[in-house]
């Protein structure tokens, strides 16, 4: 396969799943061997094995990392820090895109951005939705979610020190009472007992505002 062929092929994927893009194609060996010289000469991104970026030059529309951190690791879906930014519930810029999934434990570090991957059990794998970006679909913790699953995955003493510390904003986008009723199906006292704080936090703080 030529270069120019391949791009018919692929010039319009954000992303490259070779299994995918060579389905049908009887001998692959050929291709393979010849996507492999593409990544040396710098046409192509290895992101993982079969999962391949178009460089800058020929890539025609941006990539949408939280659909890539999909495709790198099903299911999965944005939470922890990232999805605090990605609500705007933290001011900080987070480099690190940490999605939560049912299977083992992962990091990627590729030229696309830096991708982690923490594991829950499979009754904690819910509370998130779907966002698209010119026609990538990701999933994303709700903010609710991504709080808990912060303090969850990271077992944090939460007090209003680190509360403060976390610098959080924008907190009316959290559902005190979804909060809460979240943080009961994890079925864990100190979760339930760091919700009860941050729902304390968060009515103070909304409290301070509004003798400003």
């Amino acid at each position: 396969m030529k270069w120019h062929e391949f791009l018919k092929k692929a010039g319009n994927l954000p992303v490259i799943n070779v299994e995918v893009l060579l389905a049908g194609v009887a001998d692959t060996r050929p291709v393979k061997v010849q996507i492999s010289r593409w990544v040396k000469s710098g046409k192509l991104i290895q992101v993982k094995r079969g999962i391949y970026l178009l460089s800058k030059d020929y890539r025609k529309k941006d990539v949408f990392e939280p659909y890539l951190a999909s495709i790198l690791m099903s299911p999965s879906y944005i939470s922890l820090e990232k999805a605090l930014e990605y609500h705007g519930l933290i001011p900080e810029s987070v480099p690190v895109y940490t999605s939560v999934t049912t299977k083992r434990p992962a990091k990627y570090v590729t030229k696309a951005g830096m991708f982690s991957y923490r594991c829950v059990k499979k009754p904690l794998f819910w509370g998130y939705g779907s966002v698209s970006v010119d026609r990538q679909t990701a999933f994303v913790a709700f903010p609710e979610k991504a709080l808990l699953d912060l303090f969850y995955l990271n077992g944090m003493n939460i007090s209003p020190a680190y509360l403060k510390e976390l610098r959080l904003q924008n907190t009316e986008k959290i559902d005190t009472a979804r909060f809460l009723a979240f943080a009961k199906r994890f079925k864990s006292r100190g979760i339930m007992t760091a919700a009860k704080r941050v729902v304390k936090y968060i009515t103070k703080e909304a409290e301070n505002q509004k003798t400003l």
